[in-house]
């Protein structure tokens, strides 16, 4: 006599033929699996360099070859634009030196100043050239997390020269000037030599912007893991100290008071870095 069994009465494992139960597939008894979502993983996209094509050493110094190449044609540019315009530009240098005359004490003087006068500034027209074809021969080489890091770094240090050259011109230039001016001023006549002043006035320009470069430098040297803003501000004691002697190298003159305000300069950048640096938290 064949019995019927109801649905509900169904056993809800299965017996095999050893005794063993084979577990049904009602997904009432299934166990849940941990759900392992994509923001527990790593971003990997983020750590993999941007562009994966493989260079050989040849192929690493061709682009090494075309992106100076390019550089140079920039800075040749600029400086043929500037040399044009180079009685202007020498006009706006001679502006902080008020009450002082400039002699041409050697035959070809002032044709050599403007070129000197012209290749700074040439550089300093092209630098954006320059920095973009730097950026475009190590961009390959970086990850992706590290070209959203680029940009603010790139950006950051040219504005930061810009305002170290500004810095100079306002406040580091004239201090110097009216130092040497005002010592002696009663003794003797103020005539200068033009190429002693434009060579004077064109290394503090551009060793202030290069010193302004300071919190960028610590920007890099915290995202490589190197120095964090603790160890930055625990020194600050040799910071000083090298931002007086620092002071005393880059300018090209002897009187306090340029080296005062370079060095002090240097110190609230150096601190200003790393509020940086913590901001970035690292």
């Amino acid at each position: 006599m064949l019995e019927t069994v109801n649905e509900a009465e169904k056993p809800q494992d299965l017996q095999t033929s050893s005794g063993s139960a084979i577990p049904s597939l009602n997904p009432t008894n299934a166990i849940a699996d941990p759900i392992v979502t994509v923001e527990d993983e790593p971003d990997k996209e983020e750590l993999e360099p941007i562009d994966d094509v493989e260079m050989s050493l040849f192929d690493h110094l061709e682009e090494l070859r075309s992106r100076i190449f390019y550089a140079l044609i920039a800075v040749f540019g600029g400086v043929v634009a500037c040399f044009v315009l180079v009685n202007k530009i020498v006009a706006l240098l001679e502006i902080p030196a008020q009450g002082v005359k400039f002699l041409q004490l050697a035959p070809g003087e002032y044709f050599f100043v403007s070129i000197k006068v012209a290749g700074y500034s040439g550089i300093l027209v092209a630098s954006p050239v320059i920095l973009y074809q730097i950026v475009r021969f190590i961009l390959p080489g970086l990850t992706r997390k590290e070209k959203k890091a680029i940009a603010p770094i790139v950006f950051g240090s040219s504005i930061l020269f810009v305002l170290g050259i500004v810095f100079a011109y306002e406040l580091l230039i004239p201090a110097a000037l009216n130092f040497f001016i005002s010592y002696g001023g009663d003794v003797v006549e103020q005539f200068w030599s033009i190429d002693r002043y434009f060579e004077f006035v064109l290394l503090l320009l551009f060793s202030t912007g290069l010193a302004f470069q300071i919190p960028v430098i610590q920007a890099l040297l915290a995202m490589t893991g190197i120095v964090n803003s603790e160890k930055m501000l625990a020194g600050w004691r040799y910071v000083v100290l090298g931002a007086v002697i620092l002071g005393a190298v880059l300018t090209p003159s002897t009187d306090p008071m340029t080296q005062s305000l370079l060095a002090g300069a240097v110190g609230i950048l150096y601190f200003g870095g790393i509020f940086l640096v913590k901001a970035m938290g690292k």
